[in-house]
């Protein structure tokens, strides 16, 4: 008896292991196929549209540079927004978009960027210098934006993005990584658009991932990474033990002070 309760033990134990190997739920893009090499399903490009409150560094030139000197902002060693040092190196001065989401250059005035892509906004520059001089060459680059990441990260932070092509798998590297209570099926990314916030679910362990449109993330994009149920299930029975300890703490206290009082009356 006591051998065949040994063997079914035994059984159960490398059955539970056999299945926990099988199902990893650690691993990422566990559905790509089994060659050596291929292909994977992708956004054409991350197109960052221009928002109000954006930085921009624009630079406007041509075959002859005095005569586009006019239309760029003069050199100063401000450092960049957000830095506390002061850089000593001299710079071009950037243009914040307005709340109208405009943007003021020299000679040329108000341009309006909101919804743009840089190369847009290159193009829409252009324009209005060429009126005035042949050939001319702008660009245009937004130097920064911020990511916010959360849950179950290993450093939760708030990450400033200094270039536009910047994916969630960027932000999750940055960021040390899920933790082992991570949900790798779990990932969301919440975006504000013209007042309206909308969310992606993604699946790590999709190798589809880098086809969503919230794969290439954007300004003040908030990812959060949910609790796996392991996490969840540990939590809760943690509660109910924390829960009990404090009503177990309860009834010896007032037991304790009840007998204190029965031993007085006795005494007395």
């Amino acid at each position: 008896m006591k051998t065949k309760l040994f063997l079914t033990l035994a059984l159960c134990l490398v059955m539970m292991s056999c299945t926990s190997v099988k199902d990893n739920n650690l691993a990422y893009f566990k559905n790509l196929p089994e060659q050596a090499t291929g292909t994977l399903p992708t956004t054409p490009g991350n197109n960052i549209r221009i928002q109000p409150d954006d930085e921009l560094c624009i630079t406007i030139s041509s075959m002859i540079p005095e005569a586009t000197a006019m239309f760029n902002a003069p050199l100063n060693n401000m450092a960049p927004r957000g830095d506390v040092n002061t850089s000593a190196t001299a710079r071009l001065a950037t243009h914040v978009v307005s709340k109208q989401g405009d943007i003021s250059l020299p000679v040329l005035g108000n341009i309006h960027v909101q919804g743009m892509t840089t190369a847009e906004a290159e193009r829409a520059i252009a324009t209005r210098v060429a009126q005035s001089v042949k050939d001319p060459y702008v660009q245009v680059q937004l130097l920064g934006f911020y990511v916010n990441v959360m849950g179950e990260v290993k450093l939760p932070q708030r990450l400033t993005v200094t270039r536009e092509r910047f994916t969630v798998l960027d932000a999750l590297a940055a960021c040390g990584d899920l933790t082992e209570w991570g949900e790798r099926g779990g990932i969301i990314v919440i975006r504000e658009h013209n007042g309206t916030n909308t969310y992606y679910r993604l699946n790590l362990a999709d190798s589809q991932l880098m086809a969503s449109p919230a794969f290439y993330l954007q300004q003040n994009d908030v990812v959060y990474v949910e609790p796996n149920r392991i996490k969840i299930d540990n939590s809760k029975y943690n509660q109910n033990n924390a829960f009990k300890l404090s009503v177990i703490s309860t009834i010896v206290s007032a037991t304790s002070v009840v007998a204190s009082l029965v031993i007085a009356l006795a005494i007395k």
